[in-house]
């Protein structure tokens, strides 16, 4: 058994520790998968430490923007993203939300676009054979837009099944604008 915390093993989960104990879950499962690659990372930066400096490092990059440099800005393509996105809950290629999705991806620029990408996902990567190849969690998995939530909410993410969950908005201009605040400033991730 792993401890999630110090004493862990002897602290039951209940109503109100419950969000601490998933929190420290998701963290621990998707660090473990990780931690070789991580070391390695932190290695070849660490070797190239009388160039950059660790602490030059966190004043320059937050994670996300970290992401971006290593894994690089590849220009994305619209119509190979379109035309390998699904959708659910009644939303389909030519509803006007989906439309309006589409339209406002377009007015994006580049960098918006892969923060978007990274926001669905959880990463700025496009695969090498293109958006067919994306995956998820447990394998092969669609970029894909579900209908859900008020008018009210910012749309949200479930990144391990690349999922963006996308309310009915009224218009275009009120889309685009919870669009990009989703994007730019939040880090939520959806848990099923």
């Amino acid at each position: 058994m792993k401890e999630l915390k110090p004493g862990g093993a002897n602290i039951p989960v209940c109503e109100k520790n419950k969000k601490e104990y998933i929190e420290r879950m998701v963290k621990w499962r998707i660090e473990r998968g990780v931690v070789q690659q991580t070391e390695s990372l932190v290695r070849g930066f660490y070797e190239v430490k009388t160039l950059i400096t660790a602490f030059l490092l966190e004043l320059i990059f937050d994670a996300r923007e970290l992401e971006l440099v290593i894994a690089g800005t590849a220009e994305i393509d619209l119509n190979d993203w379109r035309n390998n996105t699904e959708y659910r809950g009644g939303y389909h290629d030519n509803h006007i939300v989906i439309r309006w999705f589409w339209a406002a991806v377009e007015r994006f620029n580049n960098e918006q676009r892969l923060r978007l990408l990274q926001f669905v996902t959880g990463t700025s990567s496009i695969p090498y054979e293109g958006f067919a190849s994306l995956r998820g969690s447990n394998g092969p998995r669609r970029f894909c837009v579900e209908k859900w939530g008020k008018i009210t909410s910012l749309p949200r993410a479930h990144t391990c099944f690349n999922r963006l969950d996308l309310p009915p908005y009224p218009s275009f201009s009120m889309l685009y604008e919870k669009m990009l605040t989703a994007v730019e400033e939040t880090s939520t991730f959806g848990l099923e």
